[in-house]
C-alpha cells in the first residue's frame, strides 16, 4: 500500500489507494474466512466454480457486457469498481484439476484420464483468455495446469507431445500477431526501440540502476512521473528499486521465494491428494507471476502483462491472491503431523505441535484421543 501510494500519488492523488484498500479489505476477509474453513469442502463445489469461470469468459468477450481497456477485453465493469475474471478462472481451474486428479488418480498415467479430458477444459479456458486476448494470463494457466497434472501421475511420454505442439502454436500465434511480435523484438533490441515499444523496459532499467543500492528515497523517485508507463501495475517493482534500492528488491524476490517454499511444505505435509495438489498449484500461481514480472521489469523476460502479486494496484489479482493464501493456510491447518510428532507416545505432557494454524481436534487426534 505504501510503495503503491508513492508511486501513483503524483498522478491520481490517494484514488489507487483508497480503491486497493476496499479490494485489500475484501480480500482479508476472504482470506480469514477460506483459513477458517475445511479446503476439502471444495470438492462439493469444483464444477459449479469452473463453470462459473467459463461462462465470466466468455460473457467478458461480449461488446454490451465486457468493458475495453488497451485494445483488450477483460473486464466487468460496475460503478467504480472493474473486476478481471481471469483472475477467479485461474483459481477455479486449479480446484477443478485438484479435484480430478484426487478422483481419477488411479488413471491418471492413461492418456485418456491423464491427458485428453483434462487437456478439453485447459484449452478452452485457455482458449478464452487468447480470445480476449490476455496471452500473459493464458500462458500462466497453461503452465500451473501442466505442473498439476504432472503432480498427479500422467506419464511424461503422454505430456511431451501435447506440451510441444502447444509451444509450436504459441510461436505461430506471436509470430502472427504484430503487437506481441513487436514486444518481442524490443525485448531484444531495447536500446533501438527505447523511444518506441522498448520504452518501458528501458525506463524500468534506468529506474531500478539509478536507485542504486539504498534508492532515492520513498516518494522521491522521478521515473513514475510519466517516464515508465503502468508505473502502479506492471512495473511499480522498477518504483521499488528506484526509491528504496537493491535491498528492497532483493527483499521482495526473498519474500516470494520464502512464500514458494512454504507453498510447497504446505502442500507436501496435506492430508490428502486433493490437499496436495490444490497447495501445488497455488503455489506455483503466486510463485510464477511474481517471477514473471519481476523477470520482464529486469529485461529477462519480454513483455506479459502480468501484475506483481499483493503489490501491483489491481483488485481483482489481490482479492483472488489472499483468498487463495487462505485455501493454503487451510491445508496447512488440516495437514497430517510431521514425522517428528508422530514418533511421540500417546498423552505425553511433551507433544508441542510446530503447525501454528492446526485446529485443537486435529492435536487431540494426532495424541490418539476421542474428539
Amino acid at each position: 500500500m505504501v510503495i503503491l501510494y508513492s508511486s501513483s500519488s503524483a498522478q491520481v492523488g490517494a484514488r489507487y489507494l483508497m480503491m486497493q484498500l476496499i479490494w485489500c479489505v475484501l480480500g482479508v476477509a476472504a482470506c480469514i474466512t477460506a483459513t477458517a474453513m475445511d479446503y476439502r469442502k471444495l470438492k462439493k463445489f469444483w464444477w459449479l466454480l469452473l463453470v462459473m469461470a467459463l461462462v465470466m469468459l466468455a460473457l467478458v468477450l461480449n461488446k454490451h457486457v465486457g468493458a475495453v481497456r488497451g485494445h483488450a477485453r477483460r473486464w466487468f465493469s460496475f460503478g467504480g469498481l472493474s473486476f478481471q475474471p481471469s483472475e477467479f478462472a485461474k483459481l477455479a481451474v486449479i480446484i477443478a484439476l485438484a479435484w480430478y486428479g484426487e478422483h481419477f488418480q488411479r488413471q491418471m498415467p492413461t492418456w485418456t484420464r491423464g491427458i485428453l479430458i483434462p487437456g478439453l477444459v485447459i484449452g478452452l479456458a485457455v482458449g478464452l483468455l487468447f480470445k480476449e486476448p490476455d496471452v500473459g494470463n493464458g500462458l500462466v494457466l497453461a503452465t500451473v495446469s501442466g505442473v498439476l497434472l504432472l503432480t498427479a501421475g500422467i506419464r511424461l511420454r503422454y505430456f511431451l507431445p501435447p506440451v510441444l505442439a502447444g509451444a509450436v502454436a504459441v510461436g505461430v500465434f506471436l509470430q502472427h500477431n504484430q503487437m506481441r511480435s513487436e514486444r518481442i523484438y524490443s525485448w531484444l533490441h531495447v536500446e533501438e526501440t527505447r523511444q518506441g515499444k522498448g520504452m518501458q523496459a528501458y525506463e524500468a532499467m534506468v529506474a531500478l540502476g539509478s536507485g542504486g543500492l539504498a534508492g532515492k528515497g520513498l516518494g522521491d523517485g522521478l521515473q513514475k512521473l510519466g517516464w515508465v508507463p503502468e508505473h502502479h501495475t506492471d512495473f511499480i517493482f522498477s518504483i521499488i528499486g528506484e526509491e528504496l534500492g537493491l535491498i528492497a528488491t532483493l527483499l521482495v524476490v526473498l519474500a516470494f521465494t520464502a512464500i514458494f517454499f512454504c507453498g510447497i511444505c504446505i502442500a507436501t505435509h496435506s492430508s490428502d491428494t486433493f490437499g496436495l495438489l490444490l497447495g501445488t498449484g497455488i503455489t506455483f500461481l503466486i510463485g510464477l507471476q511474481a517471477f514473471i514480472n519481476m523477470g520482464v521489469v529486469t529485461s529477462m523476460l519480454p513483455n506479459k502483462g502480468l501484475p506483481l502479486p499483493f503489490i501491483s494496484y489491481g483488485g481483482s489479482n489481490l482479492l483472488i491472491t489472499l483468498a487463495s493464501v487462505g485455501l493454503l493456510l487451510s491445508i496447512a491447518r488440516l495437514g497430517r503431523p510431521s514425522e517428528a510428532m508422530a514418533d511421540l507416545p500417546p498423552h505425553t505432557d511433551e507433544f508441542q505441535d510446530p503447525n501454528p494454524f492446526r485446529s485443537r481436534n486435529t492435536h487431540s487426534a494426532a495424541r490418539g484421543l476421542d474428539v
